[in-house]
């Protein structure tokens, strides 16, 4: 079960890894770019090149019948949307596994990526977790660390992320099923929660320190983007960089326009900061 980029590579690896699902769940299509056209996530994609079997609930609910009937003896989740049900979860022999790219507790919830580079965090990593009927709460299987690079935006850590989980999810699958691995609890009173980001929280604060600015700007690249108003318009910044302790705007995209160097827009228009 998943949809984004992160579940595709995810199911790429379980199907190189020698696990092909017997089923892939994943959301329905939705409208997609400015001219709204309908997209299929990438997961439903991904599981098109490989002729796997699909299918696209409003609500998860709605296919416990359809599960019960496949017995499945392992379920894997990466980045799928839905809350499952204890009624799913405790369908699968081995129960329901969730890849999280954090290391949990800290950074539960919806922004996980977004969250570690916003608060200037050295390290993240990836959890697989047993899966219960919290968000991201059930017990951990296993974690790996990386380290955040101090020019690495949000696309690339997700990339990064995605692969070093799904190569975790293969290790602790074949430690799982063979009853060789623990799942211990988590430590709640260490737990962050993240949310689901809004357009409105990529409006640049410019009070806010250089490294502080920073850190946004490659965090919320490229949704919802760290944007400025200025006549009344968005101006996105797309690329910045710290240098000497001054924030240097590198690239731009202002409203209906395409994206240009900041060099470029100060032609025409007033600094930003």
């Amino acid at each position: 079960m998943g949809t984004p980029e992160f579940g595709a590579v995810v199911l790429e690896g379980l199907i190189k890894g020698g696990f092909p699902p017997i089923l892939v769940i994943t959301e329905t299509d939705k409208p997609s770019g400015r001219k709204q056209t309908i997209t299929p996530p990438p997961v439903k994609i991904a599981a098109q090149k490989y002729d796997i079997p699909i299918e696209q609930p409003e609500k998860i609910f709605n296919l416990k019948s359809l599960i019960l009937n496949l017995r499945p003896d392992l379920i894997i989740i990466a980045a799928y949307g839905q809350i499952l049900p204890k009624e799913i979860l405790e369908i699968p022999k081995y129960g329901c596994l969730n890849v999280h790219p954090s290391l949990l507790p800290k950074y539960r919830g919806a922004a996980p990526v977004q969250s570690a580079i916003l608060n200037g965090d050295k390290e993240t990593g990836v959890t697989i977790m047993l899966m219960d009927e919290g968000i991201d709460t059930g017990p951990i299987l296993s974690q790996r660390k990386t380290e955040i690079g101090p020019n690495e935006t949000f696309q690339e850590l997700h990339d990064r992320l995605a692969i070093l989980g799904s190569e975790l999810l293969l290790d602790a699958i074949h430690d799982w099923i063979r009853g060789q691995m623990k799942a211990e609890p988590q430590d709640d009173d260490k737990a962050v929660y993240t949310k689901i980001l809004k357009r409105e929280d990529g409006l640049i604060d410019w009070r806010k320190s250089p490294r502080e600015l920073d850190g946004r700007i490659r965090a919320l690249n490229p949704w919802p983007g760290a944007y400025a108003i200025q006549d009344k318009k968005r101006i996105k910044v797309l690329k910045a960089k710290l240098e000497n302790g001054k924030l240097i705007i590198e690239q731009v995209q202002p409203e209906g326009k395409k994206p240009m160097s900041y060099k470029d827009f100060l032609r025409g228009n007033k600094n930003l900061c």
